[in-house]
């Protein structure tokens, strides 16, 4: 009897720990209900603890593409961007970016907001790994405003907006030439590519710096993009390109009149007016070439030369050169100045998908897109902080002293910049010549609106392919009467055909045909 006594006391001990056990579980719920819980971010090892606190946020760059200019320990302008939008932002520049960003998509660890380009955003869509934004459009109208409703949909993946462009760049290159040797021989600006010819022999075979040496070479340049301005003068795209020629999409390495354009490179090559060493001059070598006075014709931006700093390098070793742009040179299809790609943004900034799962943190992000495409936001990452960076004189943007110590601002330009604005506050002692280059009359490559290809296509196959065949006809290792079989090759090995298919379909969904 006693021993029953004792068991049933047990038992109702342990019902009554049991329902207390339960009502402390049922507080609980209801109290999760009102409280919010710290948001962990697994990007940035973050944890927002308070509403009020700072948002952390992560972006993560390609250094290659972002400059070198390295940033100061008190930045003032990420000081600004904080304070303005309540965040805490990180901007990292990745060296070996898609090693670099793979490790952390391999550990689950993809940055809030980083970089990729078209065709990857194609592949990391399908996988389901980043925000599609499309349902956010009326929060980004700001950057839609700014950017131009075209160039915004350059991050469309089909018709979903995966990407948010950086929204600049213009065309900067032309034909550079060595004014002071022209002078030095009696020559006029050339302004055909026969004249053209005729000034790189020139420069080659008639001491044009005058030292009594036979140390200079007509034209210089890196690959095949030392013949940039001459492709289109010959009614072709430079190789790689594609366009809209008689309204269906072209390839240049498909286009019948590259025959025209190879047959006077060849000529050109031929002569001996061009740098022997111009598939191998990697690194800016052909600049360097310039920059020694060895060379008088590069197709190059104008940054490249008559930036103060690399000007200053040049008159250094050769005080008597002078540098002017070539204007577009006239051949039988017309006047141009080689194309551009007229399809592709300068960078394309994706959002990751698990940000969604923190919905304060992707408003923040949405919010700092937007605040980069207003006014406001656009001259702080443009030109720093007014007063002590630059200053508004008759309207106009004037740069300061102390904005030479914030060159890195670049990187916050996540919604772009206005190019001509920022060029003229900058570099406003060669307006002049880069007002020259961005009005070049130019052929208008699609390039960057392709980012499907189809099975069996392999595009690094294809370029290494078509380089090595047009250089064996620049060269004259082949003639030119091959070249339709080197497009019959390229469609039945390479799956080339089919290719282009896609890129007429493309085109046509983006309005170019």
């Amino acid at each position: 009897m006693k021993k029953g006594l004792t068991i049933l006391l047990v038992l109702i001990l342990s019902f009554s720990m049991l329902l207390t056990a339960c009502g402390s579980k049922n507080n609980s719920n209801e109290g999760s209900q009102t409280t919010t819980k710290p948001s962990k971010d697994k990007a940035t090892n973050a944890t927002n603890t308070t509403p009020g606190s700072p948002i952390k946020i992560e972006v993560v760059k390609n250094a290659l593409g972002s400059g070198s200019v390295p940033k100061p320990a008190d930045d003032p302008v990420i000081q600004a961007l904080n304070e303005k939008l309540n965040i805490d932002l990180t901007v990292n520049l990745l060296t070996e970016y898609d090693t670099q960003l793979n490790v952390r998509l391999a550990g689950g660890n993809l940055p809030d907001v980083y970089e990729l380009p078209l065709n990857q955003i194609s592949d990391y869509s399908e996988r389901g790994l980043l925000l599609d934004l499309t349902p956010y459009l009326d929060q980004l109208q700001q950057v839609v405003d700014f950017q131009t409703p075209d160039n915004f949909e350059k991050g469309k993946i089909g018709d979903k907006q995966y990407a948010i462009i950086r929204h600049a760049d213009i065309p900067f290159s032309t034909y550079m030439i060595r004014q002071d040797w022209l002078d030095n021989l009696g020559l006029q600006m050339p302004t055909t590519p026969e004249e053209l010819l005729s000034v790189a022999k020139a420069f080659t075979e008639n001491d044009p710096d005058q030292n009594g040496k036979n140390d200079t070479i007509g034209l210089t340049g890196f690959g095949l993009n030392t013949f940039g301005p001459l492709y289109p003068v010959f009614g072709v795209g430079s190789p790689g390109d594609i366009y809209v020629k008689n309204g269906r999409a072209m390839s240049a390495a498909l286009d019948p009149d590259m025959k025209s354009a190879l047959a006077f490179i060849n000529k050109m090559i031929d002569s001996g007016a061009v740098d022997k060493e111009f598939l191998v001059n990697k690194n800016n070598m052909h600049i360097d070439k310039v920059k020694q006075g060895s060379a008088g014709i590069v197709y190059a931006a104008w940054h490249q030369i008559l930036r103060d700093t690399t000007f200053a390098e040049i008159k250094a070793i050769n005080p008597e050169a002078e540098w002017s742009q070539v204007p577009a040179l006239t051949g039988p299809a017309g006047t141009w100045n080689a194309s551009y790609d007229y399809g592709k943004a300068p960078s394309y900034h994706v959002i990751s998908k698990s940000v969604e799962k923190d919905p304060e943190k992707l408003q923040k992000i949405l919010d700092l897109f937007s605040y980069l495409a207003t006014d406001e936001g656009l001259k702080l990452v443009g030109f720093g902080i007014e007063g002590t960076h630059y200053e508004i004189v008759d309207g106009k943007i004037k740069t300061l002293p102390a904005n030479k110590d914030i060159q890195h601002i670049s990187f916050y330009q996540l919604s772009g910049r206005d190019e001509l604005e920022y060029l003229s506050s900058r570099f406003a002692y060669v307006e002049k010549e880069f007002m020259f280059a961005y009005e070049q009359p130019r052929l208008r490559a699609l390039n960057g609106l392709i980012y499907e290809y189809p099975d069996g296509y392999s595009i690094a196959d294809v370029e290494r392919f078509t380089e090595e065949e047009l250089v064996k006809f620049m060269f004259g290792e082949k003639p030119l009467d091959e070249f339709e079989a080197f497009t019959e090759m390229l469609r039945k090995t390479f799956n080339y055909d089919a290719y282009m298919e896609l890129v007429e379909k493309r085109l046509k969904d983006k309005g170019e045909l």
